[in-house]
């Protein structure tokens, strides 16, 4: 049974944001004024969070600790699929992140790099309501499948809260940076773990490699506002905060990872990029080097492959194709190259199957990804944790559509994160590709400078 009622329509969806987010497990997906729709939830039903190896499933009454496959017990927790409504791209199911770290339970890694956020590999609620927020019928509702016996109740709540007030929360403690911003690689870092990269390509071991920097400050205080400028500065379509008790989560994402659509696959990858210029004639003189340039093209090309190999796990034979290739997408800091790769489901599988064979995303590790993730571990200091991996939902209908969590930041145990990288490839020239890391770190790095604490010394 659906449950669809009408509610105001409001333009800024965090105004809707900031009635439920003192509940817990509270998110937001938010397609920055670009995309169709903005889901917002919380009070989660279940929860599942994996650590270590095992995944803690947190019930109102129970919690259970299983080491099963994470996946396989997000499919139980979903049970039997309900019918799409198109309309409505979420009426409840699992919505969270699934962290790049959750890829040594499906593939074999060394463990060199130290892991300093002790975060959980996947953290996702499932949730029995959500606010829809289309942008393009310029409409809301509240909905729900109406699983649980609790939800009628919270519904009556959630909407007296509406027709109440859309004012803000007030009272949080104000976001502060309390130092300075590090990285954990220098230059002379950075150039050497470039050199070990360009070894491997020459002899063999792989095509392309992506290598990060992580961006670290000490913080205080409520993360939110430091996202309601991110998205001012920096709006994209595939972006999200999660207010949950582990972290706060502000993801400004441009790039789709996995849709599944009346069982239609869709992913985006991202390969390529300029900065943008304050010049229009030097700022349009970018953009065509970018969709001209043979380099890009040909490190696009390789994810698309990877890709196409990925999707093809799970789809049916002779349906994964490319529809678009080396399409320009631009945004505020940057210009970037994006193909679209697209199939359809075989019978046998679902939008978790498509998921797991595709974990963690081909364009935020290289080619091959085996060896690409194996020197990725080798060279950078620490774990990447959420950073590369996904943010999206999986609802009780089947359907899919999550993010990589790039131009992401994380705040948890007293201190933010952010980091940016890059695919290397043989040709590629390290002054610019670590050049290229701070340009897309660029307007992360601007918000943490206008949130630090001015001493006076």
């Amino acid at each position: 049974m659906l449950y669809s009622s009408p509610i105001p329509y409001q333009t800024d969806a965090s105004q809707y944001f900031a009635i439920v987010r003192d509940r817990p497990w509270a998110a937001w997906l938010d397609s920055g004024n670009i995309g169709r729709f903005d889901l917002i939830v919380a009070d989660p039903v279940t929860t599942l969070v994996t650590e270590g190896g095992q995944t803690t499933i947190t019930k109102v009454s129970s919690s259970v600790v299983s080491r099963d496959d994470p996946f396989e017990l997000l499919r139980t927790e979903l049970g039997d699929a309900e019918v799409p409504d198109m309309g409505i791209p979420f009426a409840g199911g699992a919505l969270g992140y699934w962290g790049y770290d959750l890829a040594r339970g499906l593939h074999l890694l060394p463990e060199c790099a130290s892991d300093e956020e002790h975060l959980p590999q996947m953290a996702v609620g499932i949730y029995d309501w959500a606010i829809v927020v289309d942008h393009l019928e310029r409409e809301a509702r509240l909905v729900s499948r109406l699983r649980h016996p609790g939800t009628e109740a919270a519904l009556e709540q959630i909407q007296k809260q509406i027709k109440g007030s859309l004012l803000p929360t007030s009272g949080r403690e104000k976001f502060c940076v309390q130092g300075k911003v590090t990285s954990n690689l220098s230059s002379v870092e950075y150039e050497l773990a470039y050199s070990k990269v360009q070894t491997y390509l020459l002899e063999g071991d792989c095509y392309q490699v992506n290598l990060a920097q992580r961006f670290e400050a000490p913080a205080s205080g409520d993360a939110f506002q430091a996202y309601q400028e991110l998205r001012r500065s920096s709006s994209a379509p595939y972006s999200a905060f999660l207010d949950w008790p582990q972290l706060q989560i502000l993801c400004a994402s441009p790039e789709r990872f996995l849709q599944v659509q009346q069982r239609k696959v869709e992913t985006k990858p991202i390969k390529g990029t300029r900065a943008r210029a304050l010049n229009p004639e030097e700022d349009a003189r970018l953009a065509i080097d970018l969709i001209q340039n043979p380099k890009d093209r040909a490190e696009n090309l390789m994810i698309v492959d990877l890709l196409r190999n990925d999707l093809s796990k799970s789809c049916e034979t002779g349906s994964v194709r490319t529809p678009k290739l080396f399409e320009l997408e631009s945004y505020s800091n940057v210009h970037h190259l994006v193909s679209t790769v697209e199939g359809k489901l075989r019978e046998s599988r679902d939008a978790l199957n498509v998921l797991r064979d595709c974990f963690p995303g081909g364009s935020i590790t290289g080619a091959p990804k085996q060896r690409a993730m194996e020197i990725i571990e080798q060279l950078e200091p620490n774990r990447r944790g959420i950073y590369c991996g996904s943010i999206g939902y999986i609802g009780f209908d089947g359907e899919m559509d999550t993010n990589i969590a790039i131009r992401t930041m994380v705040y948890s145990h007293g201190k933010i994160r952010c980091w940016a990288g890059g695919g290397i490839v043989a040709d590629s020239r390290c002054s610019e590709e670590y050049q290229e890391t701070f340009d897309k770190a660029s307007v992360m790095l601007e918000i943490l400078q206008r949130f630090t604490v001015q001493t006076d010394y």
